[in-house]
């Protein structure tokens, strides 16, 4: 499998800091914020991995990781031209992935505690379609919130509900299969004007291929200040 990190968006919920540098290369513990997906990634086995990242930010990257040889994987950079959505950074994974291969997609300010291995070995195991890990979270209002059929399967994602019906929410760590590409094809551009992820999310759930799986350990996004200083605290070993 192969894998893809975006990395790209403005971090509007951290400036100023984000004025400076991109969100994912802000220190979390004792290194940048995207250095644990490469390492979590590496530790599952994946080595072939993608970074779409906006164009001001790549020479950071490049300068700072290189070819990925430091942390054991290979790196090959795209640049998101504009802020067009999260679906509309994945699409640009297409000649990357290929029309067949599974792959893994990570947003760049997760950080998480447990391994990915067991997850993307159920996705393998996967005859199609796409899978999603959850997180049972204290405010789920904040993010996706999956919706279940009376048989445990997500029939569809409300983002971001005032009256969520789970406390489960969809984190940022996705596998797809490469029909992932001709469903980005399909949607149209959100109110705010992006290619929304839960909307491709949607449409595997239509079509009875979106299966999940739930996050045991720790989980933040660290996209705002209260949750970079909580994954700061977690990866410094001050919260268990």
């Amino acid at each position: 499998m192969k894998a893809v990190i975006l990395a790209g968006g403005t971090g509007t919920r951290l400036l100023p800091l984000t004025k400076l540098l991109n969100k994912h290369l802000l220190p979390v513990g004792r290194l940048p914020m995207i250095c644990y997906s490469l390492i979590s990634l590496q530790a599952a086995g994946i080595t072939d991995i993608l970074l779409v990242t906006a164009p001001k930010a790549l020479g950071d990257f490049a300068s700072f990781l290189g070819s990925g040889k430091d942390y054991g994987v290979s790196l090959t950079y795209r640049i998101q031209e504009e802020a067009g959505g999260i679906a509309q950074a994945l699409e640009l994974a297409r000649p990357f992935i290929g029309s067949d291969d599974k792959f893994i997609v990570l947003l760049g300010d997760n950080l998480f505690e447990e391994p990915l291995k067991p997850h993307m070995d159920a996705f393998r195991s996967q005859a199609s379609g796409a899978m999603v890990l959850l997180k049972q979270v204290p405010d789920p209002e904040r993010y996706g919130v999956p919706v279940f059929d009376g048989g445990g399967r997500i029939i569809h994602i409300d983002e971001k509900p005032a009256a969520p019906q789970t406390d489960s929410c969809v984190t940022g760590i996705y596998m797809y299969d490469g029909t992932v590409f001709d469903l980005i094809a399909e949607q149209s551009p959100s109110q705010r004007g992006e290619l929304e992820i839960t909307d491709v999310n949607n449409a595997f759930a239509g079509k009875g291929k979106l299966e999940h799986r739930h996050l045991s350990g720790w989980w933040t996004d660290a996209g705002t200040f209260d949750s970079l200083l909580e994954a700061n605290r977690k990866l410094m070993g001050d919260i268990t």
